[in-house]
Formats: structure tokens, sequence, C-alpha cells
């Protein structure tokens, strides 16, 4: 058994699991570990990162089961509360699928790399500072189920930006939430909750991709126990992490977030110049 193998394993999925729903981008941050640390980029190790993603997104329903669970029941009687959030919340997945589905394979081959997750921290940072400036004291909903269509489509829509290695999910739909009047809890919340049916559907086809590939077949002893270990890691990890932020958001501001964003960015611009 590969032990080397399984620390760099739970290395991977402790950082899955701070960085998937902080505004500091954890695919970025997880193509810096790996590139650091070696963890492999074989049929495996892709897998591995979306099982972990799984773990880190179980963490939300097992954080919000109560609150998902209300609104789910109201929708089954047919209450407006449970209707509006889950057309809001349709609504908001659509565009980020729909473009993520086409720019795939353009996505995996030409923006997974330093020097693109460097600019897009940068670009990210910038954009949280200002939009943070311009619009998070101009709330007027203060529900996740009081968002519009339309607002969850032009939210939906920033999050397409995430599609970007390195911009982050959660920056994107938080400062999109901003734009359209969401407080900072509430669009923090929204953006966890377009998390779930995105990350399981893109999992989804990644898990299967890997089946159909024959990959279950031939995985070893130490992958399924860096697997177990990790995917149990993202999750509680993950819990301890969206608790402390959403403690934090609803008092103070992103900023420190957007500082540390240009600080990884001029520690990987060193690292880059200094690696060649």
């Amino acid at each position: 058994m590969d032990i080397l193998y399984i620390i760099k394993g739970i290395i991977i999925a402790i950082v899955e699991g701070i960085t998937e729903f902080l505004p500091i981008s954890s695919t970025g941050h997880l193509i810096i570990v790996n590139d650091l640390i070696g963890f492999g980029d074989g049929a495996f190790e892709k897998m591995f990162m979306v099982v972990i993603q799984l773990g880190a997104i179980l963490a939300i329903i097992a954080l919000y089961w109560t609150k998902l669970f209300g609104l789910l029941q109201s929708l089954l009687k047919g209450e407006d509360k449970g209707k509006r959030f889950t057309i809001a919340l349709i609504i908001g997945v659509i565009p980020a699928a729909i473009l993520g589905f086409t720019l795939e394979d353009f996505i995996d081959e030409k923006l997974f790399g330093v020097p693109t997750v460097i600019l897009a921290l940068v670009v990210g940072a910038i954009m949280m500072i200002w939009f943070e400036r311009k619009y998070r004291n101009q709330a007027t909903i203060h529900e996740v189920d009081e968002i519009t269509p339309l607002a969850a489509l032009k939210i939906g829509v920033f999050q397409c930006l995430a599609l970007w290695p390195g911009f982050s999910r959660s920056a994107s739909t938080i400062m999109g939430g901003w734009h359209q009047g969401l407080s900072p809890g509430v669009a923090a919340e929204f953006s966890f909750f377009l998390a779930i049916p995105i990350m399981f559907g893109a999992s989804g086809l990644k898990l299967a991709k890997f089946g159909l590939d024959g990959g279950f077949n031939i995985i070893t002893s130490t992958q399924v126990l860096t697997l177990l270990v990790g995917f149990v890691l993202s999750f509680i990890v993950a819990l301890v992490c969206v608790r402390a932020f959403m403690s934090y958001i609803k008092k103070k501001p992103m900023k420190v977030f957007a500082w540390y964003r240009f600080a990884l960015a001029a520690v990987l611009i060193v690292y880059t110049v200094t690696k060649s």
C-alpha cells in the first residue's frame, strides 16, 4: 500500500473542503496543490476530484437540511414559497449548465493551468472589491424564497464566470447576488444551493465516464482507501468551513478574500518564474 499516495490524497481532500465554498476558487487551488505535490492527473485522480467534490456538496445538504426539506415540503404543498425557490434554483442553474456542457473540452484543454488561474484570481479579486463597495449595502432580498426568476437568471449568468478555473463559483454567484439585491447571507446560501444540482450533474457524468472506460475494474486497494478517506475528509472540512464562512460574511466584508487572492496570485507568479 502506497502511504505517500494516500497522504497526497488527504491533502487534496482537505484543500477541497476548505476552498469549495469560499470565494477563492477550489479548482484553482486543486490545480496548484496538485502541481506542487504531484498527486497525478490520470483517470483515477480525475475521478477522485469528483468524489471529494460530492463530499463537500453533501456537507451543504447536511448543514441546510432543515431549510431545504422545509422548502421541498412547501413545494409539494403547492405553496408560493416553495414554488418561488424551486423556479429560481432551476433558472439559476441553466446558464452555467448549458455553457459548461458546450465548452467542457475547451475548458479542460485550454484553461486548466497555473497562468490562467493566476489571471482568474486577480480579475475575480478586483471584481469582488468593486461589487462589494457598490452593491453589498443595497440589499432588498433577505430570504432565498424571495428571489425572482429574473434575478435568478442574472445570478446564473454571473455563475458562468466560475467555468474559468481560478475565478470561484462562490465569488461569482455572491457578486451576482449582490448585484440583484440579495443580502450577503442570502447570496452565499443561494450560491451553495445552486452548486448542488450543478455539481451532482457534472460529477455523475464524470463518474459514468470513468466506469464506462473500465476504471472501476482496475482500481487498486490504495486507491479505494484514498477515495474513502478523501470523501469523508472533504465532507467534514467543508462542513466546518461553511459554518465559519456564514458567520463571517453576515457581519464582515469579503475584501479579505480578495486580498488573499492577490497574495496567492503573487506567490504563484514567483513560483512559475522560479520553476521555469
